[in-house]
């Protein structure tokens, strides 16, 4: 009772305590103590904490308790993905490691484990299989950059990943590794973990494991043979098989090996000397190439596949060899096979040059989406392994090819040209600034020309102009947005030089854009990956509007041309519509003479060509330094040939429609040289039809623009009376709108002066020179528009002198004199006699002016019809001559344009 009772008692002084405490700290603004609240916000904080980490060990918990068991027998054999074509067949499977040459770690010299360390994992001996301080670092930069941002794997947990688990980037499958890490440190030691790790990883070339990779790259089977620059380019490899790989890539393989030799020279694995030593080593005279006894099928396109996958969030390269995936990809078995024909046997085409270092880079995709339907990236022989793929990683400059892409595609899309659009081919220079001219490849100009003509012809200057005209800038933006790797757009770049060149399947996926009504789709190999646990992974691949649908068509149907009669004939395919360009590059001047290189002989050259359903590019070249080898004759030919061949049994079964012209282009008929709308009297010779970006062509042509008709019944006479010439002439009124007559005469057949310009058909010429022939020329002008005039219709008069004039009025007075006397002598005569005789005399007057103007007509009718015959001569021997000069010219151009599709 007691203690109850003093605890009542506490208790009430305790309140009175707080009351007056509170009464206090009323009259003091009525605020609170601070150390009361600080005591409740670390009190809240300490029991939060205590709840996150009871609540984060119980979410362990269950994620561990999912965790695979550890299996001995995985650590080391693991089962590599299935390749599935487009129709769901399984084709072939990643190289497997079941034939894995083992090592044991005690054969390995310290500075190969050294350089795998270095770059892997640098604390390896020190840690327990997680390394707390990468952790912590990699945390950071997953809360800045998002989940996934940054791994803090230790070589033991890519041990047990690669093993056991996926590379899904979730916490519970990141919980489970770093779990199972533990535990792997926990049973073996940490030399046989690195055996472990080195037996299991890949190194691309079929190669599992270090020993099988010392093999194929350095031909031993002595893994102690291993020097520090052979160790650090293996340790390169696995992060990146496909692209660290040296034998496909060894530029970026090499400078790869050199960091990782840095790394170990900063960890103290090596010495300063060795260091400099090893870098030093040229990476080709290091390798020692082994390949593999059988290749992987489809070499090249699983190249393509595993690049792909390389870049997808969620799939590691080991996944691909270890994980069990099974790949679904869009190849099409029939066209590869057939496509692996023609390029690596002489089964087709049997005038390959006879050198090894003659290569080719072939992709063929859907035009519409994009998908890669084979793809062949070398010559070398199909047992072969992983040789470099030229169709996924060759950057050479693609001469002409460039041309739609940058110089004509941009202009008709910014500028809204027309395919008739005039271009001047006459010398030219890239800046204001340089001294060498721009050559064709024939070293002449054409003068004006077209667009679709500079294009079929493949002209180099029209080309330069256009893009300088375009701007840039804007070309640049065009090309991107094709997919093109450019960044500086310069002038030499309107002719293939630009600063990294594209592979093949950069440029497919460029001119399926043409054939797809402007929608670029960016190739891809992979449809979709399944996990051996269920999930799947599905692909988006960008597809988007690069240019306006009238931009594509008519590009295209200037392509057509260039394969129907241009510089692309050779890739030319009966019955299929098909539209493509060719494209070769050059020598320097000092590389002609360095190597002692022919005029005709090119280091690279390409065709790239598509119909609605597949487009194809290729290029053929070399792989030795540039100068040592060259094209000529027949073998600039053969890229064209490859498509022609490929292209023709990938069409074979296949409906190709021709290519749809959209609302927003017009076909206009115009006469070919004014550029302005064909009309009635347009000579049928000079009619061609080209193509105008609908409300941009020209109007309907008026009279003005049409070839005026010669006037017809041109005729002058004398009137003494009027002492005046009177011309008069016929001229439909309908055609003289915009017209006029130009009027010019002469005397004695001297020069023709100018005497009036008039629309009436008739003119009056007063006083006219007495005793001489007056000539007279009429011709129909147009008063405005193009300078065109008529066919001249001439006539001539003679004007009597005036003792002539005299003479004929003393018998014109003589008679009258006589007819008055005889009036006096007969004035009772019979006036109805009086008025026969009159009508006599009239009708004798009347049948003597009928035969004049018969005699006039004749005469005319002679002279027009001489003129008429002169004329039809004229133009006979004018047509004829100028279009044997046209055919003659377009032959020569077409024979100079396919070897000149030069830069």
């Amino acid at each position: 009772m007691s203690n109850n009772y003093r605890s009542r008692q506490e208790r009430r002084k305790s309140q009175e305590s707080s009351n007056s405490k509170s009464n206090k700290s009323k009259g003091a603004n009525n605020k609170k103590p601070k150390r009361s609240i600080f005591k409740k916000i670390v009190l809240t904080g300490f029991i939060a904490a205590i709840l996150c980490i009871i609540g984060g060990g119980v979410a362990a918990a269950v994620m561990i308790s999912g965790a695979p068991e550890l299996d001995p027998d995985e650590l080391v054999f693991s089962q590599a993905a299935e390749i599935y074509d487009q129709n769901g067949e399984e084709v072939t499977q990643l190289q497997s490691g079941e034939n894995r040459d083992l090592i044991d770690i005690k054969d390995l010299p310290e500075h190969v484990k050294s350089a795998f360390i270095a770059v892997e994992d640098e604390r390896f001996y020190d840690h327990f299989g997680i390394d707390i301080k990468r952790v912590f670092g990699a945390l950071a930069a997953n809360v800045t950059e998002g989940f996934g941002a940054e791994g803090a794997s230790t070589i033991t947990q890519q041990v047990v990943k690669n093993a056991f688990l996926t590379s899904e980037k979730t916490i519970t499958r990141k919980v489970q590794e770093q779990y199972l890490a533990i535990r792997l440190e926990q049973q073996y030691s940490k030399e046989q973990i690195l055996e472990m790790y080195l037996n299991l990883i890949y190194f691309e070339q079929g190669a599992y494991g270090i020993g099988e990779a010392s093999s194929v790259y350095f031909n031993t089977s002595d893994v102690s043979e291993l020097t520090i620059e052979d160790a650090a380019l293996l340790a390169a490899i696995p992060k990146r098989p496909n692209h660290y790989e040296p034998i496909q890539n060894p530029k970026v393989a090499k400078e790869r090996r050199n960091t990782i030799i840095d790394l170990m020279q900063e960890h103290d694995f090596i010495s300063s000397e060795e260091q400099e030593q090893a870098k030093s080593v040229n990476i080709n005279e290091q390798i020692d190439y082994n390949p593999t006894e059988e290749g992987i099928v489809y070499d090249s396109f699983i190249s393509q596949v595993q690049n792909e996958l390389e870049n997808v969030d969620g799939i590691s390269t080991s996944d691909l060899y270890s994980a069990g995936l099974k790949i679904n990809t869009t190849l099409d078995t029939d066209i590869q096979e057939h496509a692996e024909q023609v390029i690596q046997t002489d089964e087709y085409i049997n005038n390959y040059p006879n050198n090894e270092e003659f290569q080719v880079g072939f992709t063929l995709i859907d035009t519409k989406t994009g998908a890669i339907k084979a793809m062949v990236g070398n010559r070398q022989s199909k047992d072969i392994s992983k040789g470099f793929n030229y169709a996924m990683n060759g950057n050479a400059q693609p001469g002409s090819t460039i041309k739609p892409l940058l110089d004509y595609g941009p202009a008709i899309e910014n500028n809204q040209w027309s395919t008739y659009h005039q271009l001047v081919d006459e010398p030219h220079y890239y800046t204001d600034r340089e001294e060498t001219q721009i050559q064709n490849y024939s070293s002449t100009y054409r003068g004006s020309v077209s667009m679709r003509e500079a294009l079929k012809d493949s002209i180099n200057v029209p080309a330069v102009k256009a893009l300088q005209q375009t701007g840039y800038e804007q070309a640049g933006e065009f090309a991107r947005g094709l997919g093109l790797p450019i960044d500086n757009v310069n002038p030499s770049a309107a002719l293939g030089g630009v600063d990294r060149g594209f592979s093949s399947v950069e440029m497919a996926g460029a001119y399926a854009a043409f054939g797809n009504n402007g929608t670029y789709s960016e190739p891809y190999s992979v449809r979709s990956v399944e996990f051996q646990d269920g999930r799947e992974i599905t692909f988006d691949h960008d597809s988007h509007q690069a240019m306006n649908d009238y931009t594509a068509y008519m590009i295209t149907d200037m392509l057509k041309d260039v394969v129907d009669e241009g510089t692309g004939q050779a890739a030319n395919i009966p019955e299929l519509p098909l539209a493509g360009k060719t494209g070769t590059t050059n020598f320097t001047d000092q590389e002609h003479q360095q190597y002692g290189i022919p005029t005709g002989g090119d280091p690279d050259v390409w065709f790239s060509g598509y119909t609605t359903q597949y487009t194809a590019a290729v290029w053929t070249g070399f792989s030795g330094d540039r100068g040592d080898n060259y094209l000529s004759g027949s073998d600039s030919d053969i890229a064209k040939e490859i498509f022609r061949l490929i292209m023709r049994n990938a069409s074979e079964n296949t409906d190709t429609p021709d290519f749809t012209k959209p609302d927003s282009v017009e076909e206009i008929e115009i006469e070919r040289s004014t550029g302005q709308r064909a009309s009635a009297f347009t000579p049928s010779n000079e009619i061609i039809t080209e193509l105008f970006v609908k409300g941009t062509g020209p109007e309907d042509v008026s009279n003005e623009f049409a070839t005026p008709s010669k006037i017809n019944g041109l005729n002058a006479v004398y009137d003494e009376e009027a002492d005046e010439i009177q011309l008069s002439w016929n001229y439909d009124q309908d055609e003289l709108k915009g017209r006029s007559f130009e009027i010019e005469h002469r005397v004695d057949g001297e020069d023709y002066q100018s005497l009036d310009n008039q629309t009436n058909t008739t003119l009056s010429f007063s006083e006219p020179e007495k005793g001489i022939a007056h000539g007279f020329r009429v011709t129909v002008v147009n008063e405005k528009g193009p300078d065109q005039s008529s066919d001249s219709a001439e006539v001539e008069v003679n004007v009597p002198a005036e003792d002539e004039l005299d003479e004929e009025d003393e018998a014109e007075n003589d008679d009258d004199n006589n007819e008055n006397e005889e009036e006096l002598d007969n004035g009772n005569q019979d006036e109805n006699n009086t008025s026969d005789e009159d009508n006599t005399n009239n009708d004798d007057n009347e049948d003597n002016n009928a035969n004049n103007d018969l005699d006039n007509d004749d005469g005319e009718n002679n002279e027009n019809q001489n003129n008429n015959e002169n004329n039809d001569d004229n133009t006979n021997d004018g047509s004829g001559n100028d279009n044997e000069d046209v055919e003659a010219n377009a032959n020569n151009q077409t024979d100079d344009s396919t070897n000149d599709d030069n830069d």
